[in-house]
């Protein structure tokens, strides 16, 4: 299948250079097993009606029998063929390859483009896809670090068989009811608008989930010796330029001038983790040093590429990072593994890709510090026997990083976790500690961030569950419905003693039939709803009515309220068997 989804990139491509002449072609690949892509520059905003168009003109080529050809160049001869096109973006990934190498180019007519596979479909196995355009923008880097949006055009890829197709467009509908905006507007969680573009508004429930993530992280901090630390959102620029983030990532930050000097707003957390261990002079008994913050995080990214929750300006990161020695190294990045995979099982995330990222094409530091910080990373993970992936060119520009990628219930891949090696910051901050000779060493760095920016895994969990959050996540837990008029005062003490319990309770005493409420807090997916009447108020019970439509007649109050308590502590993941 995947010469298959190769060959449907080739299609897409010729259809775009068909459609727009004038287009200038990036690339395209696939995603998964399903999904194909293309990269382009254009100065159309590419609509519904143009998809349909390029859709007809690749049924048309696959319906006359059309067929591409392969030709093995030299790496000159495709500089000049995609020259005389003006196809620079084509022209720089040439520049990637080296120039005595030969590379295959696939054709059709005037059409030409470079191949990512060595073989070509017969097209008859291309006739099922459909096309659709990404909400968001894509990005090219030029080579002095300007940054080109462009526009990407997603295909996804079906066979001939009748129960796949409607199986995907079946999900298809399932993901747009779980999508995290229209449920977020629905549940009254946050709210992102014109004036503050790419920044959240957080709303009661909202911040309800945003605070528990939190203290569930905290208690993982305090689980692996962390301490935890609050740092400003600005500093002067000049503390930029030292730590080397000024040359290669000012295009993304914010800047601000005053009294005439300049500051800005930190695109992340490191340089002021520096500051705090640089504050006193450390002994080597000190190491490894843990600091761990929910740092408030600003990035300039451009609004083409803002998509709700997952891609914002601001943003809150779960960032520490660990001060320690050559020998702590291993050990360090061995726990930050355990407490990624202690963290994603506790929201049933248990299928994991690990990749390893290496270094990129803007570095610093010498290429000598670089093996050394990606053979301690490849060490690691072969000693734990721990499978990976291999990312050539995407580390950070100061060292290589491995990446915790998982899946959710549509199988689509989610990276949030990272571990980062650094040899280099603290030698650019003169940082030190006083090692057992008492002389001064350079302490090596890793960063880490277990669910990277807490807005984007607040959308990946509302996605996942659909809004139907674990009971310890879930902004009301219990809600509380009278039947009639004559049980409110017993409403009224059932919702005082679950809520001096902590539990996060609320009262429905509207004068409605009670199906009627039972049906709207089900659609608003509280976990427990309970039912006051005459035969409760009578035995000092409950009746229990779960959003999952389970029922339970006349419980004992504290029998539900020790067994729901359990429930929140050990923060369950699904809702408990309750046994009477």
């Amino acid at each position: 299948m995947k010469i298959v989804h190769y060959t449907h990139v080739y299609l897409l491509g010729y259809a775009i250079k068909k459609l727009f002449p004038k287009a200038k072609m990036v690339s395209g690949s696939i995603i998964g097993d399903r999904k194909f892509y293309y990269d382009i520059d254009i100065d159309y905003i590419l609509t519904k009606e143009h998809l349909n168009v390029l859709e007809k003109i690749m049924f048309d080529f696959i319906q006359k029998n059309c067929f591409f050809l392969k030709k093995c160049v030299s790496w000159r001869e495709a500089y000049s063929i995609f020259a005389k096109k003006n196809e620079d973006y084509k022209i720089c990934i040439l520049e990637t390859i080296k120039k005595n190498d030969y590379l295959e180019l696939c054709y059709y007519g005037s059409y030409v483009d470079i191949c990512c596979e060595t073989q070509i479909m017969n097209m008859k196995f291309c006739y099922y896809f459909q096309l659709k355009k990404s909400t968001s923008g894509t990005f090219w880097y030029g080579k002095n670090g300007s940054r080109k949006i462009l526009q990407r055009i997603y295909g996804i890829a079906l066979s001939k068989n009748e129960k796949e197709i409607n199986f995907y467009f079946q999900n298809t509908k399932k993901e747009k009811n779980r999508d995290h905006r229209k449920i977020g507007k629905n549940f009254d969680l946050y709210h992102i608008q014109e004036e503050a573009s790419g920044m959240v508004f957080w709303h009661h429930d909202g911040w309800i989930i945003f605070r528990e993530l939190e203290n569930f992280i905290r208690e993982k901090l305090k689980e692996f010796n962390y301490y935890e630390v609050k740092t400003p959102i600005m500093l002067n620029r000049c503390l930029w330029e030292k730590t080397g983030h000024w040359d290669y990532y000012s295009e993304n930050m914010f800047d601000i001038l005053s009294e005439n000097q300049e500051y800005c707003m930190k695109p992340m957390n490191c340089p002021c983790h520096v500051q705090i261990f640089n504050r006193s002079l450390r002994s080597y008994r000190e190491l490894p040093f843990r600091v761990a913050e929910f740092g408030y995080c600003h990035r300039n990214e451009p609004s083409g590429s803002l998509y709700g929750l997952m891609r914002l300006r601001s943003f809150t990161q779960d960032d520490a990072h660990i001060f320690c020695t050559k020998k702590q190294v291993k050990e360090e990045v061995i726990n930050c593994i355990k407490m990624m995979n202690d963290t994603y099982s506790v929201f049933g995330f248990k299928k994991f890709i690990v990749k390893l990222s290496t270094k990129p094409d803007k570095y610093i530091g010498s290429d000598n510090i670089w093996k050394i910080m990606e053979e301690n990373l490849i060490t690691v993970l072969l000693e734990n026997n721990i499978d990976f992936e291999y990312q050539p060119g995407k580390g950070a520009f100061y060292g290589p990083k491995i990446e915790f990628s998982f899946f959710d219930c549509f199988n689509r891949e989610w990276q949030c976790g990272t571990i980062q090696l650094d040899f280099l910051l603290s030698s650019r901050l003169n940082i030190f500690y006083v090692n057992k000779n008492n002389k001064k060493s350079i302490p090596i760095i890793i960063h880490r961030a277990i669910l990277g920016s807490i807005e984007r895994f607040i959308a990946i969990l509302t996605e996942e569950f659909s809004g139907s959050y674990p009971t310890w996540l879930s902004p009301t837990q219990v809600i509380v419905m009278s039947i009639t008029n004559d049980h409110l005062c017993y409403v009224s003490k059932v919702v005082r003693i679950l809520s001096k319990l902590g539990i996060r309770t609320k009262e429905d005493i509207r004068n409605e039939k009670i199906a009627f409420k039972i049906r709207e807090h089900t659609l608003r997916k509280v976990p427990y709803m309970l039912i006051c009447g005459k035969k409760e108020i009578e035995n000092n019970t409950v009746s229990i009515r779960t959003r999952c439509g389970k029922n339970l007649k006349n419980i004992e109050i504290y029998k539900f309220i020790d067994q729901l308590k359990n429930e929140i502590k050990n923060r369950n993941l699904c809702m408990g068997e309750f046994k009477y």
